[in-house]
């Protein structure tokens, strides 16, 4: 185990047997995550920031301490820290909240080819209705982000680069600070997807480079219907809200209405109480362990996996071959098999991985195939989950007659 812990014994889920492969798509929940939403559920639950009374203010506090732990956990500052739904919709808030009030004809989107659909949707939605062109970064033969083609699209009239912290097909983790100092020199706006990075790698903005950087719970061992957008203050000021109503605003008229001070004025609604106490928790277990040891243990067993999935008959990995830039996510193909096939034969065997085109179409077509099986690994996951992968397709290669 390379002296990383045991964590096995804090998820239960695991003591089914599966060896869960599948963390790219949402993680498994410890149990001191568990017991902090139901004691908060069970003793603590109210509406936030409406109420005078004792338990509706414990809650506000609650809620509130759980957006000074994001905080710290990304070394910002708090009210640059704004809860939303998911990834999903901290993207959309960039793109239709910053895209549709700063984006004209003429203006460039850079994204690139690699990207998650959730960003890369609502970049060509925010295009079309603006008149803005999107272009985009192309891979390299070994899946990486290629940093001579960025430096030919960038230019003046690009004026937001969209793109991955970690790829979740390729597991590629492009070099954010570089890309976004090419990108603030042309006065462009850095918009980076942390689903897959934060949950894995210790993330500073101050250092990161990004204006806006998006991240969902669920991928980092909380609950799901919680993320976050980070924002620079001064890229904060020039968005729109996404939704109104509820508490995002500072008065209202029959006709007009002025909105709160950022972040509320970003959060509409009544928030996931539950689930930023989850969220909370989640962040408190991740930093007892130290993101530093988490990307090392995924590194170590990325390695592992990629030289003993190497050696299997038929079987074909997609992205990055070594170590550099890159995380613990690997998409393989065997010859002859359909992904989901593979993954079926694999479940059969105990071992859960996602077979399919991972919200990444574009980029499937970019490797000539319909879809892969994905490996993605996390805190709970041990050398004993690839001997049980390495194994089940060994069966399945068996089976379909590869080798």
């Amino acid at each position: 185990m390379n002296g990383f812990p045991d964590l096995r014994a804090d998820f239960p889920i695991l003591e089914t047997g599966v060896h869960f492969l599948d963390s790219g798509a949402s993680s498994q929940k410890p149990v001191p995550v568990l017991e902090a939403m139901d004691r908060f559920a069970r003793t603590s639950y109210a509406n936030v920031h409406r109420g005078a009374y004792k338990l509706s203010v414990a809650a506000t506090e609650a809620y509130e301490a759980a957006r000074q732990r994001v905080a710290r956990f990304l070394n910002a500052d708090p009210d640059e820290v704004i809860f939303t739904r998911g990834a999903t919709t901290s993207l959309n808030m960039v793109a239709f909240g910053w895209g549709m009030q700063h984006l004209g004809p003429g203006d460039r989107i850079l994204t690139t080819v690699m990207e998650h659909h959730a960003n890369l949707v609502p970049w060509q939605m925010v295009a079309r209705r603006t008149g803005a062109t999107l272009d985009h970064v192309p891979i390299t033969a070994d899946g990486r982000f290629d940093l001579d083609a960025y430096r030919e699209k960038l230019d003046e009239r690009v004026k937001v680069v969209a793109f991955t912290g970690m790829s979740n097909a390729l597991g590629t983790i492009p070099v954010t600070p570089l890309i976004a100092s090419l990108a603030h020199e042309v006065d462009a706006r850095v918009v980076v997807d942390g689903a897959q990075l934060v949950p894995h790698r210790g993330v500073d903005v101050k250092t990161l480079g990004a204006d806006f950087l998006a991240f969902s719970s669920h991928k980092m061992l909380g609950p799901t219907g919680i993320g976050v957008l980070w924002g620079r203050m001064d890229a904060l000021e020039e968005m729109e809200p996404f939704e109104g109503g509820g508490e995002m605003i500072a008065d209202v008229t029959l006709h007009d209405a002025t909105w709160a001070p950022i972040p509320h004025r970003f959060e509409a609604g009544t928030p996931s109480i539950i689930e930023a106490v989850g969220l909370h928790a989640a962040i408190d277990y991740l930093d007892s362990i130290g993101m530093d040891r988490i990307f090392a243990h995924d590194r170590h067993l990325t390695a592992i996996a990629l030289e003993r999935l190497a050696d299997v008959p038929g079987v074909r990995i997609h992205g990055p071959r070594d170590l550099e830039d890159r995380g613990g996510v690997i998409s393989i193909t065997m010859d002859g098999t359909h992904a989901h096939d593979l993954a079926t034969i694999l479940d059969e065997h105990g071992v859960a991985v996602r077979a399919g085109h991972h919200c990444a179409k574009p980029l499937m077509r970019e490797l000539g195939v319909a879809a892969t099986a994905r490996v993605s690994f996390y805190v709970y996951n041990t050398e004993e989950d690839i001997d049980a992968l390495v194994s089940g397709l060994r069966k399945a290669g068996e089976l379909f007659g590869v080798g």
